[in-house]
């Protein structure tokens, strides 16, 4: 069969003379017709580079092409076409899908305006009508309810899910003969996420073409690929079929990929924990966002965003809170860190914190710790690394200037940091070592509560798995307990002795991790199971 798209020794690098930085090295690679070619890698191993590289959406002419590799689709040398020849082939007869959804739409426009700029830049006059129809039919055919009435809508309007179905639309808009899906479920829900790459696969056989699917999730490429190429460090090291891959990985580096889920279990509580009165209560918490309309501002209704919770967590206990996006998980930890207003009982080693003012409740804060699921946004850009870990202690007024110094170097080794790299700025830092500092910084004033919310989504799993055994490392070292918030069930499955699944602000079961993983009783909680488990 000859091949769709070929790619032959292609390099790309960045910067030139000393700064230069070769991130795709002699890469090749070729994709048939209709099929769905795996690219995977950890972030920073060249995928999206290599991607981008196909359409020219690199940033010429600081990125460059050294060597003599060309890229061939349909028989034509891509680097050889004229601007106007690669305007008629980007959203023609190849379409891309973004990372993100949210950064990638325009947020001033709507979501027919964007979805029939396609169609007007590539199929040249038509009716406004003609435009409009077309863009219902494409947000139909990606699984978009009430259609018709989503096309005015705005992006911020929609859910993340909904979004990645409008990315998909404006990509499918022409008919592409091939796909380029750059890791299209990073930021979804586990059913989401299950439900986008299932659209895709119905799509690739509707329309016959082919998908050059990019990742770092090998259980999305188990059951959505024909073949796989792994990447690392710019270069290819394996390529073969999907199965192949799975059983029988040849390059370590493939190896260490397949091992890299979040294994393991939580330490298991000794029986003085287990007798232990509650650390933490939450007596019928509720959260209501009102929703006002009119002149005069008037309550209508309300955002029932949690509605009834109670929970417990014990000394040395990690409980995990599971849900999609707007189940009320994050709303849910915030409130019980008193950082929004809810109406019930907060009762913190049997202080009840909704009673407390300002001041008592700052000195409470030193045990009530969090860290946030964006390490890059939660850490200030103009600070170093040694005054982000140091601000709570300053704050709280603990210790000398020496002792504070010599607390921090303490806790950066403790998460596998040097102390030496104290004088640097959180950019300077990989995702995964910024995620560390974050739990440095929550860690240094000796909680005896963390709320985890979504630490681990935005990273590899490779990294993910470090993450998690060093929490389950400090949890067994200080005795601390958790508030682990997720979608991953594979990561609460790893660290959480209890679970509570919430779904649109209500508990629809709770219990052991054992007894939720092995027998789940509630549908939506056997919907996630199937969805992030298969």
């Amino acid at each position: 069969m000859e091949s769709l798209l070929k790619i032959k020794d292609l390099s790309v690098a960045f910067g030139s003379g000393s700064e230069r930085v070769l991130a795709v090295d002699r890469v090749s690679l070729t994709i048939n017709p209709r099929e769905t070619m795996a690219l995977v890698g950890e972030s920073g191993s060249g995928k999206s580079v290599t991607a981008h590289s196909i359409l020219r959406l690199l940033p010429y002419p600081e990125a460059s092409h050294p060597g003599d590799g060309r890229i061939f689709f349909a028989g034509q040398d891509v680097f050889a076409l004229t601007e106007k020849e690669m305007q008629s082939l980007r959203g023609g007869r190849i379409g891309m899908i973004f990372q993100e959804p949210m950064t990638s739409l325009n947020p001033l426009h709507t979501v027919v305006r964007q979805v029939s700029e396609s169609l007007r830049l590539h199929c040249g006059g038509g009716r406004r009508e003609e435009f409009r129809s077309r863009s219902q039919e494409l947000l139909e055919l990606v699984g978009i309810e009430d259609a018709g009435r989503r096309l005015d809508a705005y992006p911020h309007e929609l859910s993340g899910g909904q979004r990645q179905r409008v990315m998909i639309a404006m990509a499918l808009a022409n008919e592409p003969e091939l796909l380029i899906a750059d890791e299209p479920t990073t930021a979804l829900d586990v059913t989401v996420q299950a439900q986008v790459l299932d659209l895709l696969s119905e799509l690739k056989e509707r329309l016959g073409m082919a998908i050059l699917l990019i990742t770092h999730d090998l259980g999305i490429v188990r059951h959505h690929a024909d073949r796989v190429a792994v990447m690392t460090n710019g270069k290819i090291v394996e390529v073969c079929a999907c199965q192949e891959i799975f059983n029988h990985p040849q390059h370590p580096y493939t190896q260490k990929l397949l091992a890299a889920e979040p294994a393991g279990e939580p330490q298991p509580l000794t029986s003085a924990e287990t007798r232990s009165p509650a650390l933490l209560q939450a007596q019928n918490l509720k959260v209501w966002f009102p929703i006002k309309k009119g002149f005069w501002q008037k309550t209508v209704d309300y955002v029932k965003a949690v509605d009834g919770v109670s929970l417990e967590i014990r000394p040395g206990e990690s409980l995990g809170v599971v849900g999609e996006s707007g189940s009320g998980k994050s709303t849910l930890g915030f409130a019980l860190l008193r950082l929004l207003s809810a109406q019930g009982k907060i009762i913190f080693e049997n202080e009840d914190l909704a009673l407390l003012n300002k001041t008592q409740l700052r000195s409470m804060r030193r045990y009530l710790q969090v860290v946030f699921q964006d390490p890059f946004a939660s850490l200030s850009p103009r600070m170093t690394v040694g005054q982000i870990v140091a601000e709570g202690l300053d704050l709280h007024h603990l210790g000398t200037i020496r002792e504070r110094q010599r607390l921090v170097a303490e806790t950066l080794n403790e998460v596998g940091l040097d102390e030496t790299l104290m004088r640097r700025y959180p950019h300077e830092f990989s995702g995964g070592q910024r995620q560390r500092i974050a739990i440095a910084r929550a860690l240094v004033l000796k909680p005896k509560l963390i709320v985890l919310d979504e630490p681990t989504s935005s990273l590899d799993r490779s990294v993910q798995a470090q993450v998690i055994d060093l929490l389950r490392d400090l949890q067994i070292k200080h005795k601390l307990s958790y508030l682990f918030i997720s979608h991953d069930l594979k990561v609460i499955r790893a660290l959480c002795h209890r679970v509570l699944v919430l779904h649109q602000g209500q508990v629809v079961e709770s219990g052991s991790a054992a007894a939720i993983f092995q027998a789940p009783q509630h549908p939506y909680t056997q919907t996630l199971l199937a969805a992030a488990l298969q």
